[in-house]
């Protein structure tokens, strides 16, 4: 399989590493990081203009939600593979190709545990059971598609000998890709860079198939063992936006990227992605499942960016080579926070940003967004790039709101008990009063009045009444979205009912609004879960 790119300054061309972006899958399996149908789209397409070679956008057998957001995401995605995972039985591989099929490159990726205590404790399998169930499943696999990716898990914990066995048989069988997973986040770079090298000196063939490693970050090394694996001599990495993931997570997509981009000559290498628009990725992904990326956190974190230190801000304007590797520009941030509009600014100046910020949206949504836009103008004396992106991202999640908010009245103060009164309006079918009036809806208001520990507290428990749902708040975050006494406040609630969770956000110069706004943006996402 070739994998090579673009030359490079000697004449040689440099391997092209393929990025398979699994935010979909084990990004989603995160604690508190799960997306409905609306959000995975979302993503899906933000992955499609980053240009990752393959989304692995779920596990269609394990639900129906899962079948069918795999099957929707399949049939829209038309730039890149779509995958769904498979374990090694006909049933789960039945489902995966059952969701991807309509994809314009399908893609089935089964796997199959590999070390001693997988073997031995979970499937109950002798070695030659675990080579027979993988050529098995393969060969199963390769009628439906005959792109299809084999995964030894826990393969860092594997015997090498075993694994060259069970890897052989695979390619045998007709997989494209082998993918070498540290499962446990338990490898050190040394040891994933000795163990890709062994492989492909050992197993028949694999200079025929592409070489891919799937790195957990427990002990912090993920990015570190995938670089590793591709100095060695892998030409794919499975990450996550952000690194999201089971556990500490996965390796980080933009810092894996990143690196390769700013360190070509080194690793040998280019990747096909669109590192303008890491930022917006990682923007993106962190405001749908609600965890916040920390500041220091490396290519898209606040402060990666930021020089403090007086010789640093000397150095950086002298020449900003000196202490930055990489231009902020070059991961899609802007240099400049402020923008040059303003209340009297028109709709095509404002569209012009949103399409400058890296935004693709219809003209309803800009008439909407513009609407915010100059509401906020009157009560913010400088609006910047950060506020445009709360605008943006509130209006997206709005879209399918079961529930509004109508109006509210706080009372509060340190000498009373605070009370709220809130009304929520949402739309139900109207009466039938003749033929041809069936999908006519009509607004319904309800309201209720709630006394609590504070203002958010009492706003809380009238909307709970209201709906009369026992709802459980499981975390809450405010956060500044840009600098002032007028910024935006952006508040972030985590909510769970009847064995479901969901987060919520929302963006307003009012920080109990915020709150209100959030809450219910959350109830919203419950209500979509629900069915109702």
């Amino acid at each position: 399989m070739s994998m090579k790119g673009k030359k490079n300054e000697t004449g040689e061309a440099d391997k092209i590493i393929r990025i398979f972006d699994t935010t979909l899958r084990d990004g989603e399996q995160s604690p508190g990081c799960s997306m409905d149908l609306n959000e995975k789209l979302e993503v899906a397409r933000l992955l499609e203009k980053l240009k990752v070679d393959v989304i692995e956008a779920g596990f269609a057998v394990a639900s129906k939600g899962d079948f069918d957001s795999v099957k929707a995401i399949a049939a829209e995605v038309k730039d890149c593979s779509v995958a769904s995972l498979a374990r090694a039985l006909e049933k789960d591989i039945d489902a995966a190709y059952g969701a991807v099929k309509a994809s314009a490159h399908p893609m089935i990726h089964t796997f199959i545990a590999t070390s001693p205590i997988h073997m031995e404790y979970k499937l109950k399998m002798t070695p030659e059971q675990v080579v027979k169930h993988t050529e098995e499943a393969v060969k199963y696999a390769v009628k439906y598609c005959s792109n299809v990716e084999f995964s030894c898990e826990d393969a860092t914990r594997s015997d090498r000998n075993f694994l060259v066995s069970v890897i052989q048989a695979a390619i045998k069988a007709g997989a494209k890709v082998i993918n070498i997973p540290d499962t446990v986040g338990y490898a050190a770079p040394e040891e994933m860079h000795e163990l890709i090298m062994f492989l492909k000196n050992s197993v028949p063939d694999i200079d025929k198939v592409c070489v891919s490693v799937h790195c957990h970050n427990d002990l912090g090394m993920a990015v570190a063992n995938s670089l590793a694996a591709v100095r060695a001599g892998a030409t794919q990495v499975e990450c996550t936006i952000n690194g999201i993931g089971e556990r500490a997570g996965n390796a980080a997509l933009e810092e894996v990227v990143m690196a390769i981009n700013t360190r070509r000559h080194f690793f040998g290498a280019v990747t096909n992605i669109e590192t303008t628009r890491l930022y917006r990725a990682s923007k993106t992904v962190s405001r749908i499942v609600g965890n916040q990326v920390a500041p220091n956190k490396a290519i898209v974190g606040r402060n990666a960016f930021a020089h403090e230190a007086g010789i640093h801000q000397h150095g950086v304007l002298a020449h900003r080579s000196t202490y930055e590797i990489m231009t902020p520009e070059s991961v899609g941030i802007m240099s400049s926070g402020a923008i040059v509009l303003g209340k009297h600014s028109g709709r095509h100046g404002f569209a012009n940003k949103l399409e400058s910020m890296g935004y693709s949206m219809s003209g309803e949504e800009i008439d909407e967004a513009f609407s915010v836009f100059i509401a906020l103008c009157d009560k913010k004396k400088e609006v910047t790039d950060a506020d445009i992106d709360a605008i943006v991202q509130t209006k997206a999640q709005a879209a399918h709101d079961t529930y509004k908010l109508k109006n509210f009245v706080v009372n509060s103060g340190n000498s009373i008990v605070s009370t709220a009164i809130i009304s929520l309006s949402y739309d139900r079918p109207k009466t039938v009063t003749k033929e041809g009036d069936a999908d006519v809806m009509e607004e319904m208001v309800v309201e209720e009045i709630a006394k609590g520990d504070g203002p958010v507290d009492a706003a809380f428990k009238a909307i709970d009444k209201m709906l009369e749902w026992d709802i459980s708040l499981d975390d809450y975050i405010i956060r500044s979205v840009s600098e002032g006494q007028d910024a935006l406040g952006e508040v972030m609630v985590k909510v769970s009912s009847g064995g479901k969770r969901a987060t919520g956000r929302a963006v307003s110069t009012d920080i109990i609004e915020s709150s209100i706004l959030a809450y219910i943006n959350a109830i919203n996402k419950l209500c979509v879960m629900s069915g109702e």
